[in-house]
């Protein structure tokens, strides 16, 4: 793969779904599927909005090692990327990422204090394509 920040970050773009995972307090793997990421930044980092009071925020503020997977299942190709995820409720960011439409999950608003942002930092991945994977890192 010549260009992962433009190879992985169009395959990202054109997903309707992105399986985030977690770590509960047994070390177990817990995976969730969401709505894509709201905005990214290249590949490093991608933004994602959610419930303040789900179980995933709570995984995370435990324990931040994280991971996300996109898959083009129209011809069989994927990434896992591998990082931190920090939940953040502050004006700035819920603001930056806030939809219209957003009132149907979060009645209050984008102050509702059950509306929060969960910032993965991506430092790896491994991209799956045309019967071979491919590690590559993050700068």
């Amino acid at each position: 793969m010549r260009d992962p920040i433009q190879t992985v970050g169009n395959l990202i773009d054109k997903q309707s779904v992105a399986f985030i995972n977690s770590v509960d307090e047994d070390g177990f793997p817990n995976s969730k599927a969401m709505l894509p990421p709201r905005k990214r930044e290249g590949i490093k980092t991608l933004y994602f909005t959610t419930n303040t009071s789900s179980m995933r925020v709570q995984q995370y503020r435990k324990n931040s090692k994280a991971s996300a997977y996109f898959c083009d299942k129209r011809f069989f190709r994927g990434v896992m990327l591998k990082g931190t995820m920090e939940v953040l409720e502050d004006s700035e960011t819920k603001e930056m990422i806030w939809r219209d439409g957003d009132t149907l999950y979060y009645q209050l608003g984008v102050t509702d204090p059950d509306y929060c942002v969960l910032k993965f930092t991506v430092q790896s991945g491994r991209f799956y394509s045309n019967f071979k994977s491919e590690n590559f890192t993050i700068e």
